[in-house]
């Protein structure tokens, strides 16, 4: 297996534990020197914080890894396309690279709506490598969706179903 396939995987092993937790499954690790130095996945709803994405809470870890909060010489593995606000941080934290497994054309700021990370106005651009493990990461988010419109769905019949009986 090589290095890019072994730390997606890593990532989606995060993103699983976000998926147990009824959160959207996004994962991150970060690597530095062929290590996992940073791990994270999506916790706004378990944490209700805006701030919980999987890639803030693996750069505050690699920070405080690496004890800086710059992480030049550090690669992200992200399994959806980072958004405005992980984008923004990735090129605060100096991040060289960031491997992404699928995009995200509604929100994703790497290439899909906007590309944060290579604007040459900031002092800082990062390279883009995308489609790592695409449709595993991919087939875990509509998964996800899937049930949870479904789940949504039963909820919404079963409160009708009370309501009905309450009227009776």
């Amino acid at each position: 297996m090589d290095n890019d396939t072994r730390y997606m995987r890593a990532a989606l092993a995060q993103a699983r534990l976000a998926y147990r937790r009824g959160e959207v499954p996004i994962g991150c690790v970060i690597v530095y020197d062929g290590q996992i130095i940073g791990r994270g996945y999506n916790r706004r709803n378990t944490d209700k914080n805006t701030l919980a994405h999987a890639e803030i809470t693996a750069i505050r870890r690699a920070s405080r890894k690496m004890g800086d909060w710059r992480l030049e010489g550090c690669t992200m593995y992200v399994t959806l396309e980072p958004c405005q606000m992980c984008s923004g941080a990735i090129v605060q934290s100096r991040l060289d690279e960031v491997v992404i497994g699928c995009m995200n054309p509604k929100a994703g700021c790497a290439g899909s709506v906007l590309n944060i990370l290579q604007m040459p106005q900031f002092n800082h651009q990062v390279r883009i490598r995308k489609g790592v493990l695409e449709e595993e990461c991919s087939r875990m988010l509509k998964d996800f969706f899937v049930e949870l419109r479904d789940r949504n769905r039963r909820e919404k019949e079963r409160r009708r179903q009370e309501q009905s009986k309450d009227m009776e």
